[in-house]
């Protein structure tokens, strides 16, 4: 296939390559080309700019920061929409705000170009071993076409609704999996408090019903004390901040939600956003003068 590619971090670069060995073409662009030079050392074509990327690929997939940051790859000077031809395909695998999910694919109507909100779930880690967690909306026709790409990039991939409903379900996973963050941490925090070892306490945990991915890994590195980023905490403070902005305007109350956005507030007023999300662990100490670095 024709692919494009733009957003080379740790998310989009694995992703990319995956693409590139699976021998799809890909041509690429980067604000920072320096970013790509990896993906071009593979066989990835360098483009001037995203109106160009869109020239040579029949699908062109963005990974970026925010809901800006694709509004703007897609309608920009230069963007994506002035080099997209009828029938193609944009699809995002950014964690954005439905809403603008929902307006960049209306806006791309006019153009006759498709557009998928695809978020994923697994992390960096996800990205590098291809067991990414796929959720996206837009049209259930486009399943066929999408096929060959989502099947390199993960292990799962589930079409949950029309075009914004990928975001939702995004929403709604990040929602979750943050608030198990916290109460780990609250778990640890109150351990320590009894005097007692929280990897035992942990340990112990996770052969119990409240046993999961999330206290396995975040749990982890809070009993080691390991705040290095597998998942920076400022990525996950974005995300709050959208799924919070939903609920207001849906009139949804969230209130476990909006205690651990004040938490992930206090966190990046810390400065602990470039650190991993079990930081939230730092918070609780430091709001007690416990903190331990």
């Amino acid at each position: 296939m024709q692919l494009g590619f733009i957003g080379c971090g740790a998310m989009g670069r694995p992703m990319a390559e995956h693409l590139l060995h699976a021998g799809h073409a890909l041509s690429v662009w980067s604000r920072r080309p320096e970013s790509a030079a990896a993906l071009i050392a593979q066989g990835a074509l360098w483009c001037a700019s995203p109106a160009a990327v869109a020239r040579r690929a029949d699908i062109v997939c963005t990974n970026v920061t925010g809901s800006a940051d694709v509004e703007g790859l897609a309608f920009g000077p230069q963007g994506l929409a002035q080099g997209l031809a009828p029938g193609s395909l944009h699809v995002d695998f950014s964690t954005i705000a439905p809403s603008a999910a929902r307006r960049i694919a209306a806006r791309y109507v006019a153009t006759g170009v498709d557009f998928v909100d695809a978020p994923v779930s697994g992390g960096s880690g996800g990205a590098q071993s291809a067991t990414l967690a796929i959720m996206w909306g837009g049209k259930s026709a486009l399943a066929t076409r999408l096929q060959p790409i989502f099947e390199v990039l993960g292990k799962t991939m589930v079409h949950v609704g029309e075009a914004g409903a990928g975001q939702v379900a995004k929403a709604c996973n990040q929602m979750v999996m943050v608030a198990a963050i916290e109460a780990a941490a609250e778990a640890a925090r109150l351990a320590v408090a009894a005097g007692v070892d929280f990897a035992k306490v942990r340990a112990a945990m996770l052969h119990g019903s409240a046993g999961s991915r999330v206290l396995d890994i975040f749990g982890g590195r809070m009993a080691a004390r390991d705040f290095a980023p597998g998942v920076e905490a400022r990525l996950h403070h974005k995300d709050y901040a959208l799924l919070m902005d939903e609920a207001t305007r849906l009139g949804a109350p969230l209130p476990v939600s909006a205690a651990v956005g004040q938490q992930l507030n206090a966190l990046m007023a810390m400065g602990w956003g470039m650190h991993d999300t079990s930081s939230l662990l730092r918070v609780l100490e430091a709001g007690t003068g416990t903190d331990r670095a």
